[in-house]
């Protein structure tokens, strides 16, 4: 496990601020401080590995950097109107700019874990089509970076994640309980991906990053059987 120890990792999260996303903007608010909180308290729980963290919102009025390769130590709790949807979904230039921002940023062999979360697909981007986008994360994917795709359940997640040559993806339900069990989930795994990088958990096969890996992880999945599409 030697050879997985990571003393940096990187993180960007892509999050749609489209308009259909106001019906879960408080959860979505609170799920990205939730979020930010748990890179913080990991980074200084193991300050033997240095956490970065890119936070990216997008819709049709713009691409907004609310934090951009910063220390996890120096992000703080987003303002309620650092999140404001509104607009369309340029998705493939979101996630276009944003990891070639970032691999701009870094060295080479470094790991970035890339966390996109969308409540709808592609109808708007102007610089980034599909063909271009899925060539970047082979590319990427080839020098160790890690993605993922989380979406609503009114969208066929599995088929969009493909598309995108991304194997790591997870369904939620776009109402309170739904959205705070996904970001829940979510930052149990992303805890256990770091886990992984520093040695400390078993390599899991490609397309288990949202796997149960604890008895809150499992009563999730458990209730998530209950919905149609392994909804959260």
């Amino acid at each position: 496990m030697e050879k997985n120890k990571a003393k940096s990792v990187h993180n960007l999260i892509v999050v749609d601020q489209s308009g259909s996303m106001t019906v879960i903007r408080k959860e979505a608010f609170e799920g990205l401080n939730e979020t930010l909180k748990t890179i913080r308290q990991i980074a200084e729980k193991h300050p033997e590995q240095e956490q970065f963290v890119s936070l990216l919102t997008f819709s049709t009025l713009g691409t907004s950097w609310l934090y951009d390769n910063v220390p996890a130590s120096r992000t703080r709790s987003l303002d309620w109107e650092a999140y404001t949807p509104s607009g369309c979904t340029p998705l493939y230039d979101a996630i276009g700019e944003g990891i070639s921002r970032v691999n701009s940023q870094i060295p080479m062999g470094e790991p970035v874990l890339v966390t996109i979360i969308t409540d709808g697909e592609e109808n708007s981007s102007r610089e980034w089509t599909l063909q271009m986008v899925r060539t970047m994360i082979d590319k990427l994917k080839e020098q160790g970076w890690t993605f993922t795709l989380i979406g609503t359940d009114n969208l066929d997640v599995e088929s969009m994640a493909r598309s995108f040559s991304i194997n790591e993806h997870m369904v939620f339900r776009q109402d309170t309980e739904g959205t705070q069990r996904m970001f829940s989930l979510n930052g149990n795994c992303i805890s256990r991906f770091y886990g992984r990088l520093r040695g400390e958990e078993p390599d899991i096969p490609e397309g288990s990053f949202f796997s149960p890996g604890s008895p809150d992880d499992e009563e999730s999945e458990s209730k998530s059987r209950s919905v149609p599409s392994g909804t959260l």
